[in-house]
């Protein structure tokens, strides 16, 4: 037994000193590809405890705006959970130009629907605004933290609140039609539930983005921050980065409970026409402009952009009130209410006469 090992032994060295250079060539490729990945590995637990760090934007002053309260309801998210809501019943005399379903941004609550939507509601539209899980009074979902990226279950609570309005307005003798209104998170969660939801006839957005394309740019201004190796940020393509990404969802995925759908992709597969109106602030420093022009280009149409001007993220209400509150309204009349005169209102909205 002992001469059969001696045999074996010698044999294999023997092998290896013919055929050295092959072995060597083996081991360094696999110390390559054990550095490379040790090193994506490292960088991309740098990503991830950014953004379950990295506090939102400043949502709202105290004082931005004047509470408006509703008939308050409780309802169920797609997968049961419990979420609160409340319905604003609009300046109309019972005859509603029509339902928009309000979507706050992360951080705030169902109220924040005064600062955008009650011009609105003095047109005649009623309003539902509700909170998100993990918001205002909705429940918090076991194990699952909110942050400022649209998830699987933001989506799942648009889902659960498009439903529960749908109802609502058939239980009432009334077409189960809605416009959405979302703001930065709340807009992803719009588009995302919008995508199969023929209900929805308009949307509008302010500050909305798509996870991946942002965790992707935020991830190439980190690396370059905080990556020590070069090849981590310089000249790849971007295949590349779109792995990083994989990784980087890869990890959230299984620490944080939640999955990240693409507002990119759920764009390019909505049917038309859906009319939607995409807002943003030019100084947005939290979500470029480039987002929503992406979006924009993604979008079935009609479809119109709006950036304001000197606005920062989510800002754009304040800064331009009135401007704001005419082409909101313009649009949900026309594509939502089915009045004004086509031409007067394109011209308006029309992405070459947005000058602010």
């Amino acid at each position: 037994m002992l001469a059969e090992s001696g045999v074996l032994g010698s044999a294999w060295w023997d092998y290896l000193a013919r055929n050295w250079a092959l072995v060597s060539i083996l081991l360094t490729l696999i110390c390559l590809l054990l550095i490379s990945w040790l090193v994506l590995r490292k960088y991309v637990k740098i990503m991830f405890n950014i953004i379950r760090d990295t506090p939102p934007p400043l949502a709202m002053g105290p004082c931005d705006f004047a509470r408006i309260d509703g008939e308050r309801v409780v309802f169920r998210a797609f997968d049961n959970l419990n979420l609160c809501g409340m319905f604003l019943i609009g300046n109309h005399g019972g005859r509603p130009k029509g339902m928009v379903i309000f979507a706050h941004e992360f951080s705030s609550d169902m109220y924040s629907c005064a600062r955008y939507c009650r011009p609105l509601l003095e047109a005649g539209y009623n309003v539902f605004s509700f909170d998100f899980r993990g918001h205002g009074e909705s429940s918090l979902q076991p194990g699952y933290q909110p942050r400022q990226w649209p998830t699987n279950h933001e989506l799942n609570d648009m889902l659960g609140a498009i439903a529960y309005v749908e109802d609502w307005l058939e239980s009432r003798g009334l077409p189960p039609e809605v416009g959405l209104f979302g703001i930065s998170r709340g807009a992803g969660a719009a588009i995302l539930a919008a995508q199969n939801h023929r209900s929805v006839k308009a949307i509008i957005t302010d500050g909305a983005f798509s996870s991946d394309t942002t965790l992707e740019y935020l991830m190439k201004r980190w690396a370059y921050i905080f990556a020590k190796v070069r090849f981590v940020y310089e000249n790849h393509p971007p295949q590349f980065w779109r792995f990083l990404r994989w990784l980087l969802f890869c990890e959230c995925r299984k620490r944080l409970n939640c999955t990240f759908p693409s507002v990119r992709k759920a764009l390019a597969r909505m049917e038309g026409p859906r009319p939607i109106l995409f807002v943003h602030g030019e100084r947005d420093s939290y979500i470029p402009v480039e987002q929503s022009h992406m979006l924009y280009e993604m979008a079935p149409g009609p479809k119109f952009l709006w950036v304001v001007p000197s606005a920062k993220h989510n800002q754009s209400a304040v800064l331009r009130p009135e401007l704001y509150a005419a082409r909101t309204v313009a649009f949900f009349d026309h594509y939502l209410a089915g009045d004004g005169a086509e031409q007067a209102v394109e011209r308006m909205l029309a992405f070459d006469s947005l000058p602010g």
